[in-house]
């Protein structure tokens, strides 16, 4: 008899288990359900933007219960045309773009609610390794779009370093994408790429790594994320709950060596090993690309459009409080 009502105790056990699994399985399910999907343009897909794939890889984006989907959209142009035309939610792109549109009386124009890097992550790729800036003389290099951020940055480190920009044979006619490829294929005597192209090159034996254009242009808003004002005006609480997983991706970026980081993030780049992946994290922790927060001050804008301004791209300066709306203090 005791062995019976032992055995009936036992299996009433197993299935009150069974029941608490299903229903902590249906929870699952529901919260799975819940998540509110946000597709993303970016502009270039780049360990230069570290946090944004930590926030997707460590599951801040599900923490906020967003399903944050990547599409790859070269061009900052382009990724404002995405934007624009309701294709994505979210651009991830220079706000020079948004501020192209803005000028273009554009009623449902872009506004940047969130900064990630605060200067430029273009290296200066060479087919010599013996490099200085006044070897720019007399030569081509592929710049990339005129009026893009990674120009604009170019010609203000130029600048800053006193190079003369007239000198140098500036090309702009080759696409963002095809930058690496053209210049495999002969064109131009200098590149400027983002990682983990430059790398890849200087690892392939086709180019050197030798400067950092970011260190000489200085601090701006250079890759930040943006959205249609209406969208701004009616989903508020869902770009609160972007932010604040972007946030987290700065934080653990700052807290953690690029090893670690590498690791978080090596499912966003199969084709890159962990070790060159590590050495890229390395070179943008000492070039100090990121921004601490998603906060972008009116004085990084202002350096932004100074810039655009010399180089007649822009008329005079556009109304801050119109095209930044930062969700994080600063």
């Amino acid at each position: 008899m005791k062995k019976i009502i032992i055995g009936i105790i036992a299996i009433v056990i197993i299935g009150i288990a069974i029941t608490i699994g299903c229903l902590v399985g249906k929870k699952d399910e529901k919260e799975t359900v819940k998540l509110e999907k946000i597709k993303l343009a970016e502009v270039t897909h780049s360990p230069f933007y570290a946090p944004l794939y930590v926030a997707i890889e460590n599951g801040y984006f599900k923490e906020q219960g967003l399903d944050v989907e990547l599409i790859l959209t070269p061009g900052a142009d382009k990724v404002a045309t995405s934007v624009i035309s309701g294709d994505t939610q979210i651009g991830f792109a220079g706000p020079e773009s948004a501020i192209y549109v803005y000028e273009g009386n554009e009623e449902d124009f872009l506004v940047t609610f969130a900064g990630l890097t605060k200067r430029d992550g273009q290296f200066i790729v060479s087919r010599n390794k013996d490099f200085k800036l006044e070897d720019l003389y007399d030569k081509e290099v592929l710049v990339g779009r005129l009026g893009g951020m990674p120009a604009l940055n170019f010609l203000n480190a130029l600048k800053n370093a006193g190079i003369d920009k007239d000198k140098i044979k500036l090309n702009y006619s080759v696409e963002f994408a095809a930058l690496s490829g053209s210049f495999i294929g002969n064109t131009g005597d200098f590149v400027n790429l983002f990682e983990p192209n430059a790398t890849l090159l200087e690892k392939e034996g086709l180019g050197y790594v030798v400067a950092s254009i970011g260190e000489y242009s200085g601090e701006m808003p250079y890759t930040a994320f943006y959205i249609k004002k209406s969208f701004l005006e009616n989903n508020l609480e869902t770009l609160e709950k972007f932010n604040t997983a972007i946030n987290k991706g700065l934080q653990y970026t700052y807290e953690n060596s690029p090893k670690t980081i590498a690791e978080a993030i090596i499912k966003q780049f199969p084709d890159t090993k962990i070790n060159d992946l590590e050495t890229i994290i390395n070179r943008y922790k000492e070039s100090d690309s990121w921004l601490t927060t998603t906060h972008i001050s009116e004085q990084m804008v202002k350096n932004l459009e100074d810039i655009m301004i010399e180089n007649d791209l822009l008329d005079d300066y556009v109304p801050y409080n119109d095209l930044f709306h930062n969700l994080t203090n600063e």
